[in-house]
């Protein structure tokens, strides 16, 4: 970790060469991380709301305050997971921490994230929706254990990946996945209440609670028009707590993934 806090500098130098990479030659630009939110938007909304009758009053705000959170997840993780392997070249010519390739993937994300926020931000103001100012200062301990959980997970498969290449194809499965196991477009009391008493289950998957507080910071309501959607009745604290945990659980990986890497990538030269 002190390696990492020493390339810093060169860590912020790799998220700008990240976002300069990715949008070269491009003229929208930025605008493109602007659009994705927002078509998903249009999307989900005549599906789950229009065909399906999801039953979410505001569904928008809703599904916005969730694709804030999957996204920046589901950019981050394959980028990092890629990371070694697509700057082979850096790797085997230049000395450095190489776990700060995998950050700087995530770190561009989190840019995405930024700019996809002002989408929500525009929502809340077109529709007139007021979040929940209590719950609000939550959100910058959800963004870390997000941040914390992904980096950690990142680093782990950028090491793995160099010596199985499938590693990035059963991850873009795994997410498949994943983002339909994760209350995003569907309500967490739809599964809670089939759960029961072993709904702590369902919460085992690090991006739930991460979700469940960005919903409730933003979408605010937990039962509008008496429709159960998020944990009824929880304080603050119960989500503090639970974010409590993926923050502890994500330093635990991030300790492991740093410790797997350190003995993997000495062979990375001769794998790439």
């Amino acid at each position: 970790m002190a390696d990492i806090w020493r390339y810093r500098e060169l860590l912020v130098g790799l998220v700008r060469k990240e976002l300069k990479v990715k949008y070269k030659n491009s003229i929208l630009g930025f605008v493109w991380s602007m659009l994705n939110p927002a078509l998903y938007l249009v999307v989900f909304y005549v599906v789950f709301q229009l065909v399906l009758k999801a039953g979410i009053p505001n569904f928008a705000i809703y599904l916005l305050s969730g694709l804030l959170v999957w996204n920046l997840f589901s950019t981050g993780l394959p980028g990092a997971t890629g990371s070694i392997v697509g700057n082979a070249a850096i790797v085997k010519k230049v000395a450095f921490p190489r776990e700060i390739l995998a950050m700087a993937a995530v770190g561009a994300s989190l840019v995405h994230f930024v700019l996809q926020g002002a989408v929500m931000l525009l929502a809340l103001l077109f529709f007139r929706y007021p979040p929940s100012p209590g719950f609000l200062l939550l959100v910058p301990v959800a963004l870390l254990a997000l941040l914390l959980f992904t980096c950690a997970l990142g680093i782990l498969l950028a090491a793995v990946n160099v010596y199985l290449r499938d590693t990035q194809h059963l991850l873009e499965l795994a997410l498949l996945a994943w983002f339909w196991g994760t209350p995003i477009v569907y309500q967490y009391r739809l599964v809670a209440d089939r759960l029961g008493s072993r709904t702590w289950l369902y919460r085992l998957n690090p991006i739930t609670p991460i979700v469940l507080t960005f919903q409730r910071a933003i979408y605010a309501k937990t039962d509008p028009n008496g429709v159960p959607i998020l944990p009824a009745g929880a304080s603050p604290g119960w989500y503090l707590g639970q974010l409590g945990a993926v923050i502890a659980v994500s330093l635990a990986l991030f300790v492991f993934a740093l410790r797997v890497f350190g003995k993997l990538e000495g062979n990375f030269a001769e794998e790439l």
